[in-house]
């Protein structure tokens, strides 16, 4: 059997061990199009920081563990699929033969079509030579303005601020994280980093960037230009699925798979950044860029691949952030459902305190929660919602005392035994 995986992320490569422990005679292929081995590109804000080296970002650091693993390292950049004839063509036109082939070729970073998008201290945080062109240019004391408040905004955000930068952050939307935090929690991390020097411009967006002598002028859609040294474009992912034009394979924003990561098209897989999986609760196609998911996936089409049925769950919202030392969190359809689709809900604030706690239910069963402040049990809020666990007289208790999510889960969960 002829495996072949394209992406060598942390998706393709958790594919590519559980097919070998699946199938140990199988032929397996990892490919990639970067210089650099394996790595994961969460780590690389770490190494902005500047608390790990390049190799730290390596997803095993064994020299020789592909080569232990029977997995064949390729360098390559795939720019088709020919489903007919079972191969795939790199760039360079040479051609592969597969029996399975796994499409894990996550997501690439969105770059607004702004005029001065393209000057050359203006950068996407996405590789490790992204990151190295922005540590050489991100000193102490260095004006840095970064477009994007989203989770990795917010992640890019710490490593800038641990530089010792300047930094400001322009978001379009009404506030910090708007696609894992409510208003409320989006506004309380927004009033976190300004307290720790951090500039934030929400409803904002960018019009234009120009060098002007030795900086760069960046005009606000408010009327502002800010002045900056380096710009961090942050604006969020798209999948990479350019290359698959005449493939056959059905795609929406992303690659549609069914609950067993199968692709359209026989024998043809996807799992990670790329796919609109089928959601937890909606059971719609999604787009759910997190690890996590992407993990989930992977083990899911290595199974199917192997011929050892495998079925997902649905791609669920899983989401820890620490931004600047606020730890919040948020798990499942956290925004919650109207009243005529049963949906209640229950918000507890205590912005002293840097506290926030919202649950949200579709009748007795909790869908969706966010918290800021909360690191004691906060897994226990991830737990109710994936077992889908009738509360029954709990949700009422939870209303009146939303704290109480760690006794509940103990509750349902014994119940459940």
């Amino acid at each position: 059997m002829k495996h072949i995986i394209i992406g060598n992320g942390p998706t393709g490569l958790v594919a590519a061990e559980t097919l070998r422990r699946l199938q140990p005679d199988a032929e397996i292929a990892l490919i990639g199009d970067e210089a650099e081995p394996p790595y994961s590109r969460m780590a690389i804000p770490y190494f902005l920081h500047g608390g790990i080296a390049a190799e730290g970002t390596h997803l095993r650091k064994e020299h020789d563990h592909y080569a232990r693993h029977g997995i064949h390292l390729i360098r390559g950049r795939v720019v088709k699929i020919d489903r007919a004839a079972k191969q795939i063509e790199f760039d360079g036109g040479e051609r592969l033969p597969y029996d399975r082939l796994l499409i894990a070729t996550g997501s690439h970073p969105v770059r607004p079509p702004v005029p001065g998008m393209d000057l050359p201290n203006v950068h996407t945080c996405w590789t490790l030579d992204d990151a190295r062109a922005i540590a050489a240019k991100a000193r102490p004391g260095a004006r840095v303005l970064q477009l994007g408040a989203g989770f990795i905004g917010c992640i890019i955000m710490e490593s800038l601020a641990a530089r010792g930068v300047k930094l400001t952050v322009v978001e379009m939307g009404d506030r910090m994280v708007p696609r894992m935090m409510t208003a409320k929690a989006g506004a309380m991390i927004k009033q976190w980093v300004e307290k720790k020097g951090v500039a934030v411009h929400v409803n904002s967006a960018i019009t234009a960037i120009e060098q002007k002598g030795g900086e760069l002028a960046v005009k606000l859609d408010t009327g502002a230009t800010l002045a900056a040294d380096l710009v961090i474009c942050a604006a969020g992912v798209r999948p990479n699925i350019g290359f698959l034009a005449g493939s056959g394979i059905e795609i929406g924003r992303g690659i549609h798979v069914d609950s067993h990561m199968h692709t359209s098209v026989p024998d043809i897989y996807a799992a990670g950044d790329v796919t609109e999986a089928p959601g937890f609760h909606s059971g719609q196609p999604e787009l759910n860029a997190i690890q996590p998911n992407a993990a989930d996936q992977a083990r899911i089409a290595a199974h199917n691949m192997a011929g050892e049925a495998s079925v997902s769950q649905g791609s669920l919202a899983i989401n820890v952030l620490d931004t600047l030392g606020l730890i919040s969190t948020s798990f499942g359809h956290w925004p919650g459902l109207p009243k005529d689709e049963g949906g209640s809900g229950v918000e507890l604030f205590d912005e002293a305190a840097n506290r926030y706690l919202s649950l949200q239910f579709k009748h007795d069963v909790l869908i969706g929660a966010t918290s800021i402040g909360w690191t004691d049990h906060v897994g226990a809020l991830r737990g109710l919602i994936q077992t889908r666990a009738s509360l029954g007289a709990w949700k009422d208790r939870l209303l009146d005392d939303p704290t109480s999510f760690m006794t509940a889960y103990l509750a349902t969960a014994q119940k459940a035994a």
